[in-house]
C-alpha cells in the first residue's frame, strides 16, 4: 500500500499529513527543519515502507526540504501551489487555510494527479539555478543604484544624465560639477559613492555572466545560440525546466511557461486572452528574447510584422511571438537533451544552430492557439543534423 505524505513547508518548520490510497488520514504532525526535527519527521514516515513525499513549492520555499529528502533516498514529487489550493477550496470546511489543511490538500492533490513531476537533485542544475538567482539579484541592484545616481544627477546637472548610464559616463559627468555649497558637496560625495558601488556591481555581473556561460556550455546546451538568449537566461531555462522530456509536447511547455493563450470564446465570438499563470521567470526570459528580436532584423521581427499586417494589435502580436519563441526554445532544449543522452554529460554530437520555428515566411499554425489537452504530433521536434 503506497501512502502519500503531503507537506506544507516553511523556513523553520514543516507540517505533514500521511494518507492512504483511499484518502484517509493515517497520521501527521508539525516538525522543525533542524537536524533533530528532520530526523524525527523521517522516522515517522518510515513506518510506512511504500511511501511518496508530495512537497508544495519544490522550486521555492520547499526546495531545501525536497533536496534533503532526496539525499536521504526518498521519492519526492512536486505539487504546484495552485493545484493544492484548488483542492483546499473545494474541500469541506469552507476552504480554511491552516498548515495542517494545506498539507492534507497537497497529499490529496498528489493522490489524484498521477502526472506530477518527480524531483531530481541534479547538482549542475542546482548550481545553475543558484547562480541565475544571484545574477537576477545583481541586475535588480544595478537598476536601483542607477536610479539613485539619476536622482542625484538631476540636482547636480541641468536636465540630469542620459537614460542609459554607465559608471564611466556617470563619473565623467560628475567631474563637471563643482561643489560651491554644503548641499552640493554632500550630493557630489553621495553620487561618487554610488558610482563606486555601480562599478563593483558591474564587475560582479561580468564575473557571474562568465561563470554562467561556462556552466551552460559544459552542460552541452546551445540555447545561447538563439537570438535574445544570454548566459543568465539559458541558465534559468535549464534550471527551472529540468528534464525537458517531462513536457510531452510544445503545447504543454507553453502552458507551463504561461505563453499559451487562454480560450475565452462565447457563442459565435472567438477570443483568447493573456495567461497570467505559469512559471513567470521563464515567461520573463521569453519576453526579453522577444523584445531583443524585435530590435533587430530577425525571423522573430518578420513574424511580428506579419501578425501586425493581419490586424493584430502590438500586444497581441508580441504575445503570439512569445508563444512561437516558446516553440523555438522547446525544440532547441529537446535537441540538446537528445544529444546529451547520446553522448553523455559534457559533450554533444553535431547539432545544428538552425532550429527556429519562426521561419522567414511565418504563418499562423496550431501552435498559436491554446490546446485543452495533449497534442500528438508525428514529428514534434527536428532531429539533430551534423
Amino acid at each position: 500500500m503506497t501512502v502519500f505524505i503531503g507537506m506544507d513547508p516553511h523556513k523553520r518548520s514543516a507540517t505533514i499529513k500521511i494518507i492512504d490510497p483511499h484518502g484517509q488520514v493515517l497520521t501527521g504532525g508539525r516538525y522543525a527543519t533542524s537536524r533533530h526535527g528532520f530526523t524525527e519527521m523521517l522516522t515517522t514516515a518510515q513506518r510506512f515502507p511504500d511511501r511518496v513525499w508530495a512537497v508544495e513549492g519544490c522550486n521555492g520555499i520547499g526546495r531545501h526540504l525536497a533536496h534533503r529528502l532526496i539525499h536521504a533516498g526518498e521519492t519526492v514529487i512536486d505539487v504546484p501551489t495552485k493545484l493544492s489550493a484548488q483542492v483546499r477550496v473545494f474541500a469541506t470546511g469552507n476552504g480554511r487555510k491552516t498548515d495542517a489543511v494545506d498539507a492534507h490538500s497537497v497529499a490529496i492533490a498528489a493522490l489524484h494527479a498521477p502526472n506530477l513531476r518527480r524531483v531530481h537533485a541534479d547538482p549542475e542544475l542546482i548550481a545553475l539555478g543558484l547562480l541565475a538567482d544571484r545574477r537576477d539579484e545583481l541586475g535588480r541592484l544595478r537598476t536601483q543604484t542607477v536610479n539613485r545616481v539619476h536622482r542625484l544627477m538631476l540636482d547636480l546637472l541641468p536636465g540630469g544624465a542620459k537614460t542609459f548610464l554607465s559608471a564611466t559616463q556617470a563619473r565623467a559627468l560628475l567631474t563637471q560639477v563643482t561643489a560651491t555649497d554644503p548641499v552640493t558637496t554632500v550630493q557630489r560625495r553621495l553620487t561618487a559613492e554610488l558610482i563606486d558601488e555601480l562599478e563593483t556591481i558591474d564587475a560582479k555581473i561580468k564575473a557571474a555572466d562568465k561563470e554562467l556561460r561556462q556552466l551552460v556550455t559544459d552542460r552541452g546546451s546551445t540555447l545561447m545560440a538563439l537570438h535574445g538568449i544570454g548566459p543568465s537566461s539559458a541558465a534559468r531555462l535549464l534550471a527551472d525546466t529540468g528534464d525537458i522530456h517531462r513536457f510531452a509536447t510544445r503545447a504543454r511547455f507553453a502552458s507551463w511557461n504561461g505563453t499559451a493563450p487562454l480560450d475565452t470564446s462565447s457563442g459565435d465570438q472567438r477570443r483568447h486572452r493573456l495567461s497570467r499563470s505559469g512559471n513567470r521567470k521563464i515567461n520573463r526570459v521569453l519576453h526579453i528574447m522577444a523584445i531583443v528580436q524585435l530590435r533587430h532584423p530577425t525571423a522573430g521581427r518578420v513574424y511580428y510584422d506579419h501578425k501586425r499586417s493581419t490586424g493584430k494589435t502590438s500586444m497581441e502580436a508580441l504575445r503570439a511571438l512569445k508563444r512561437r519563441l516558446s516553440n523555438v526554445v522547446y525544440v532547441r532544449m529537446l535537441t540538446d537533451q537528445r544529444s546529451r543522452e547520446l553522448t553523455g554529460p559534457g559533450g554533444q554530437s553535431g547539432t545544428t544552430t538552425h532550429s527556429s520555428a519562426t521561419g522567414s515566411n511565418p504563418h499562423t499554425g496550431p501552435s498559436d492557439k491554446p490546446h485543452p489537452g495533449p497534442v500528438f504530433q508525428a514529428n514534434p521536434a527536428p532531429t539533430p543534423t551534423s
